[in-house]
């Protein structure tokens, strides 16, 4: 790959030190995702450890005509923290930004910066008797920039919103290399334009994320996790809705599974075994809170007898333990890893209204049959708030690659779905790269127009992540 020339080498070094200036081989792990889907080509992948630094950086770099590609631990499933073939960009990593700067645990707030691990972040909340509720598969490597740049949902959306709606504040180095300093710990603003959301979401091509205030929330006292048995997705949303009602909305994650899934995690991922003793064609994981000791735990077992004499569910069990608790989630992501076990997926992150969740599986279902007989569709999510990730596994047999050459082929199949029931192509995953050239398509001409106009404004030379999104 190229390399920055010694003279813009030497400015980038004096700024961040030569140590964080990385070229050649150094900045391979920063070009490539996770999957491997996606790779490019960079000068150099440049790692600021300061918000001042970053500015420095991208002042740098509007000056001497430099793309940037903003990447946070680059977990994202769409390309979108990976550079292109860009002659001249570079990748600027804010991994080193990882400092929690305050805890407010009366006013029930965080300041972070965009380097800081999601898992610390919820830690450090715990220590404090607050809860951070954002959790996701990748908490574990995923950072708060990147959460917020992509909009992250996760297992906690249903009862407290994706990233967008915890983020009270941010602070961002703006194109020119300016910072915005939007550090406010106010749930009630309205002095003009909300900002911030400008920002979230865009995926880094507006600005870059260096610093959040992130909205807290009390600790529950009672956790309740149940694994349930039922027949289809119809029964699973009547389930959600029912619970909801029976516990003054209590319910906090509710995550629907296939048959298949569990076959595949209990046949490949050690560790993996049957939740309950039915053996049922759908699988519910969900979770209820309570501020009281015992009240959420009280409310789903009174909620799922009533469920079960009433005949919507076929069978239950509540966790006796926090281990027992621990390995219903296990199942949960196991049901992802198990995949790759068998051949090659042909992915989809949608969302359709919470009410349309069965119509848009069964409706899927028969159009991927029609079209790639012997594919294995494997609906699972958060059906709480109405995320399907409609995965579809290829026929036994054939060659994975023969499979992944139809991806673009299933895509249009499912996103058309998607569009008569009002839904979108990406529900937590975001744009990137992968899903660029399909976005026009799912936007009204308007929307799409303003969209464009908002990059123009922010970013006029286009040098914000140049190919992600747009």
């Amino acid at each position: 790959m190229a390399e920055l020339p010694i003279i813009e080498l030497d400015e980038f070094a004096a700024i961040v030190g030569a140590n964080n200036v990385l070229t050649a081989s150094d900045a391979a792990p920063y070009l490539q995702e996770q999957r491997g889907r996606f790779t490019g080509e960079a000068l150099a992948a440049i790692r600021p450890g300061t918000t001042d630094e970053v500015a420095a950086v991208v002042a740098t770099c509007a000056r001497l005509g430099i793309s940037i590609v903003p990447q946070g631990g680059n977990t994202g499933l769409v390309g979108g923290s990976v550079p292109q073939h860009t002659p001249r960009s570079i990748v600027l990593s804010t991994r080193r930004l990882d400092r929690i700067r305050n805890i407010d645990a009366l006013g029930s707030t965080m300041t972070v910066e965009a380097g800081v691990i999601l898992q610390r972040a919820r830690e450090a909340a715990d220590q404090a008797d607050r809860l951070l509720p954002l959790t996701l598969g990748a908490e574990g490597s995923c950072t708060i920039g990147g959460v917020l740049s992509t909009n992250a949902g996760g297992h906690l959306t249903l009862a407290y919103g994706n990233a967008r709606a915890l983020a009270l504040g941010l602070e961002v180095v703006l194109p020119d290399g300016r910072v915005w300093n939007g550090l406010s710990r106010l749930r009630k603003d309205n002095t003009g334009y909300d900002l911030k959301q400008l920002f979230l979401g865009a995926e880094g091509t507006l600005g870059i994320v260096t610093a959040a205030v992130l909205a807290l929330q009390p600790k529950p006292r009672d956790v309740a996790t149940g694994f349930v048995g039922l027949r289809d997705p119809d029964a699973a949303v009547a389930l959600l809705a029912a619970l909801q009602d029976a516990s003054g909305g209590a319910i906090v994650a509710f995550e629907l599974m296939p048959r298949l899934a569990i076959d595949f995690a209990t046949a490949h991922v050690a560790g993996a075994f049957e939740p309950i003793s039915a053996r049922t064609q759908w699988y519910v994981l969900l979770e209820a809170t309570s501020g009281v000791a015992g009240a959420a735990r009280t409310a789903l077992e009174q909620g799922l007898a009533r469920a079960l004499e009433d005949g919507l569910i076929d069978d239950a069990v509540l966790a006796e333990s926090g281990e027992q608790r621990r390995r219903f989630w296990f199942m949960r992501e196991a049901i992802v890893e198990a995949q790759k076990f068998e051949g090659a997926s042909i992915k989809h992150d949608i969302s359709v209204p919470v009410a349309s969740v069965p119509d848009f599986i069964r409706r899927a279902d028969l159009a991927v049959e029609a079209v790639a007989p012997g594919a294995r569709p494997y609906a699972f999510g958060h059906v709480g708030d109405g995320n399907v990730h409609y995965n579809i596994t290829q026929p036994p047999g054939l060659a994975p690659a023969a499979w992944m050459a139809r991806w673009d082929e299933l895509n249009r199949v499912v996103h058309a779905i998607v569009a008569e029931l009002d839904g979108s192509i990406s529900a937590e995953h975001g744009i990137g790269r992968f899903k660029r050239d399909a976005l026009p398509g799912v936007k009204s001409t308007v929307e799409f127009d303003l969209l464009q106009r908002v990059k123009r404004a922010l970013d006029p030379d286009g040098r914000m992540n140049p190919g992600a999104m747009f």
